[in-house]
């Protein structure tokens, strides 16, 4: 059924803007201030870009640079979704800055107004889904790490690798080790570890089969473990191993060992 409907929400403290829409109506050439990324999640379109003529369908990514010129329509009957997100260009030309430090590429906008890519289409779902729910317990470093893995997927030229990436990587590692509880960031560790934010999340995976913010969540959770086994009270142990609320550890704490701490601390006294 042919319809317009769209959802925008600004989240200033993070330059992103929120879109989404479920629309059947043609799009006049238009421009937009920001770099965009989005996921076409039903229907189809084709539209003009700075490459060319294109065409999406449902799965595939679509991006903007900023000032490129760009229309929209939908191709068959009915309307097609998306979900967009729009950051500001100084956050996405520092991700790019931060990318390229060792010299090997300098990438200025996205490649490709149109991807085929199921990793980077799941990369997208995580940014967005994490994005939309800052406001309720942010995860700027899960933001930082997956908004810099997905930008891989949209340039194309290779990123350089670190040459000594595990040595480097395990500085990080045993920082989040001795401290779980700490504030932590994307650039701090990567401070530690002498390597761009970039480069830290591939290499740290690869050392630990886990990205930063994950790791850090899981020494997190053994810390809260261990603190309830101890008889601590639920809202302290959460303070205690980093989490911003104990809601937030609960979530954490049933995703990974399957019952609740609450559950946890009965059976443990």
């Amino acid at each position: 059924m042919a319809g317009h409907a769209f959802k925008v929400r600004r989240i200033a403290g993070l330059g992103v803007e929120i879109v989404e829409a479920d629309s059947d109506r043609t799009f006049v050439r238009h421009m937009h201030e920001h770099f965009g990324i989005g996921l076409l999640l039903r229907g189809a379109q084709r539209s003009a870009s700075g490459r060319g003529p294109v065409q999406a369908i449902a799965g595939e990514l679509i991006s903007v640079n900023p000032a490129e010129v760009h229309d929209g329509a939908p191709i068959g009957e009915g309307t097609r979704r998306w979900q967009m997100l729009y950051f500001d260009p100084l956050l996405i030309t520092q991700a790019f800055k931060d990318m390229t430090d060792d010299g090997g590429i300098c990438a200025h906008e996205f490649a490709y107004p149109v991807l085929k890519s199921r990793r980077a289409a799941e990369l997208f779902r995580t940014l967005y889904r994490t994005i939309a729910q800052a406001e309720e317990f942010g995860d700027q470093m899960k933001i930082d790490e997956t908004l810099s893995l997905l930008l891989e997927h949209l340039l194309d030229q290779p990123v350089p690798i670190s040459p000594t990436p595990g040595i480097a990587a395990n500085r990080a590692k045993t920082m989040i080790d001795d401290d779980p509880q700490s504030p932590m960031s994307l650039a701090l560790l990567a401070k530690e570890a002498d390597l761009s934010r970039f480069q830290l999340v591939r290499a740290f995976t690869r050392l630990s089969g886990l990205p930063p913010h994950a790791y850090l969540l899981q020494r997190r959770i053994q810390r809260a473990r261990q603190l309830i086994a101890a008889g601590m009270s639920l809202a302290d142990a959460s303070l205690a191993s980093g989490f911003a609320d104990q809601s937030h550890m609960t979530r954490c704490f049933v995703r990974s060992f399957g019952f609740s701490p609450g559950m946890y601390a009965r059976q443990s006294h």
